[in-house]
Formats: C-alpha cells, sequence, structure tokens
C-alpha cells in the first residue's frame, strides 16, 4: 500500500478531490469524467483516467471504487457497542468479540474504562440483544449498546492539496431520468445487485456492462437501478473511496458530548456542518458509566490538526450551552482490531420479497 507520505501526482489528487461522490452513473462513466476533469484544467483521456482509478485502486490510496451501499436502508440494523476489556486480558477478549461474524468493526480508543468498541450488523434487530448476551457470557464483561438515535450526518470527505482542493465536482445529474420509489424491500434482482456491487463496480470503461453481465441482467437496468438507489437513499454516493490512513489522515478522533437533550436538534446540525466531521449522532447514554449522547467523528492529518479541529467542534458547541470540562471527551483510536465492514448478504436478503 502507499503510505502517508506517497507522492501522489497531480491527476491523482484531482482524482481523489473530485470524484469522492458524484461520479456520473451511465454506461460509460469515464468518458464524462474526463471531459469535466478537463473543463478544470486537468488533461486526461478516459482510458487514461479509468487506468489511474485502478492503479490507485490496487496501490491501496483507494479502499475501492463504485456505489456506496447505505446498510441501513437495505435491510436489518448495525449498533455501535462499547465495553471495558481489562488489559491483561485485552488480546483474549478482542479475538473472543471478533469471533462472532456479526461484529464488523472494532477498534482499541483511549479510555480509562470503555476501551473496545465495536459495531454489530444483524438482519433481525432482536439478534442484537442476543450476539450482546453472548458476548457478555463468554468474556464476563458487560456491554454497552449505544444504537443511532438520531443521523445528523454521514459524509466523510477527504481533500488533498491539489487540483478541484473543494471537492465541488459533482456528476451525479447525468444519466437516466428515474423516479425513486418508497419501497423499503428489495426485489430478487435488487438484492442479486446489492450483492454484486457492495463492494464495488469493476474499474473499467464499462462497469455497468460487467455487472449487468455477472447477474444476468441488461446494462440499461443497472445504470437505472443504481441511479435510482442513489436517490433512494440505498447508495450513499458512487465514486472513489479513499483510503484516509493512505492519504495521511491517521488521527482518528472520536469526540463525545453530554449536550443538553433539549439543545440536541439544535446543535447536531451545526456541528454536521463542519467540513471535517464525518459523522455525526445522537445515541444513549448509560447511566453511572457513559455520561454523553452527542458523538461527532473527527480525522486529522497530524496530531496538531487533529485537536485544532476537536476545538473548533467545542467552540461550537459553546455557542449553545455553557462547556464544562467533565461535559465531553475525546476517544481516539489506537489500534483497529476488526475490519471487515458490514456484510450485507443476510441483511439484504431478509428484506427481498
Amino acid at each position: 500500500m502507499i503510505q502517508a507520505d506517497a507522492d501522489l501526482s497531480r491527476l491523482d489528487r484531482a482524482i481523489v478531490n473530485a470524484f469522492q461522490g458524484g461520479f456520473p452513473v451511465v454506461e460509460r462513466p469515464f468518458e464524462p469524467a474526463a471531459a469535466a476533469l478537463r473543463e478544470r484544467g486537468v488533461d486526461v483521456s478516459a482510458a487514461d483516467l479509468c487506468e489511474r482509478v485502478r492503479t490507485l485502486d490496487e496501490e491501496g490510496v483507494l479502499s475501492r471504487f463504485g456505489a456506496l451501499v447505505n446498510a441501513e436502508e437495505i435491510g436489518g440494523t448495525a449498533t455501535l457497542v462499547a465495553m471495558h476489556a481489562p488489559p491483561e486480558r485485552f488480546d483474549e477478549v478482542a479475538e473472543q468479540v471478533n469471533d462472532h461474524r456479526e461484529v464488523a468493526h472494532n477498534y482499541e480508543r483511549e479510555h480509562p474504562h470503555l476501551n473496545m468498541w465495536f459495531v454489530v450488523s444483524v438482519a433481525d434487530e432482536s439478534r442484537v440483544e442476543e450476539v450482546l448476551g453472548d458476548i457478555e457470557d463468554e468474556t464476563g464483561q458487560a456491554t454497552y449498546n449505544m444504537p443511532k438515535r438520531h443521523e445528523f450526518h454521514v459524509g466523510a470527505k477527504f481533500l488533498l492539496d491539489g487540483p478541484i482542493s473543494d471537492g465541488d465536482l459533482d456528476l451525479s445529474h447525468l444519466g437516466p431520468d428515474v423516479e425513486p420509489t418508497d419501497a423499503r424491500t428489495l426485489t430478487p434482482d435488487e438484492r442479486d445487485l446489492v450483492m454484486e456491487i457492495q463492494g464495488g463496480l469493476p474499474i473499467t470503461e464499462t462497469p455497468y456492462a460487467d455487472v449487468a453481465e455477472a447477474i444476468g441482467q441488461e446494462p440499461a437496468w443497472v445504470v437505472e437501478t443504481v441511479k435510482r438507489f442513489n436517490l433512494e437513499g440505498k447508495v450513499r454516493r458512487v465514486g472513489v473511496i479513499p483510503n484516509h490512513y493512505a492519504l495521511g489522515y491517521s488521527e482518528n478522533g472520536m469526540t463525545v458530548w453530554n449536550v443538553p437533550d433539549d439543545l440536541v436538534a439544535e446543535v447536531g446540525p451545526e456541528i454536521a456542518s463542519l467540513d471535517f466531521v464525518t459523522h455525526c449522532y445522537r445515541r444513549p447514554r448509560h447511566e453511572g458509566v457513559w455520561p454523553y449522547n452527542f458523538f461527532a467523528m473527527t480525522h486529522g492529518r497530524s496530531e496538531e490538526e487533529s485537536e485544532a479541529r476537536i476545538e473548533q467542534v467545542r467552540e461550537v458547541m459553546s455557542d449553545y450551552w455553557d462547556v464544562g470540562d467533565d461535559d465531553w471527551d475525546t476517544l481516539f483510536s489506537t489500534r483497529i482490531l476488526k475490519k471487515t465492514g458490514i456484510r450485507l448478504d443476510e441483511r439484504a436478503e431478509a428484506n427481498t420479497e
């Protein structure tokens, strides 16, 4: 993998900045994408753009290319869980937690008590309690479930110095006219499409035709469905998904706040509007253990940058209420214990008619 200090070319930086969302959903998407770059002063052909995206993916600068599926809209549920792992048993507890296939992500975080944070993803919400019960029995440690009560923002953008540094190139208007539906379930064909694209699109000049061939559909149907999913929220965005560690965004701070309940709805959108806040949620407190009800995730390229961004969050908070030292904290991740991504297979299958 290319490391954080990689000498990315001007074209590489343009690709990362321009296409973290809003990549055209058309049968040959690299043609209008390359044309848009040329209009911004970056001379590249469709074939060369496709090749460069493929190389960035292979080298680890990108996590993948394609549609970022919104698992919550596909079916099932996911929840954030915290627990204490005794230092002398930390690795043993981590292994016991990670052995559960329902655990998608697991991080060690800096906190005097709740030092392990993981995500449980299940097809049926009732399974959460069962999984957490099994983990408590195996580890001998209590778990603290913190499901999302309100989502104010999810939309990480990791921008670099270089062309299109504002990340404002949006070609999502291109392609067929489609109408969103209010369907909460998937058809069998839609389920097959989700399964095929959840790990990314083929990085070819005709990615949707390749997907269509894999699932036995027409390319036009794949294009129309992906675009409709984007409008419906089943797909959050279409584009390149950067590996933020490879871009130098190594500081991952989960800021948590004890916001007065009557102010959360007002404060949330203000914090979500900060361009460096990548996730922003309201979650439940746990009396006597966890006093915080508001989470805002920040990323930075250095400890200094990260601290400055956290201070900006605190300043915005202070415009609404008197923030005391005990009213907030920042939990930095110190180790990735598991990161398999949300497995959609069971969740999509359970939500298919």
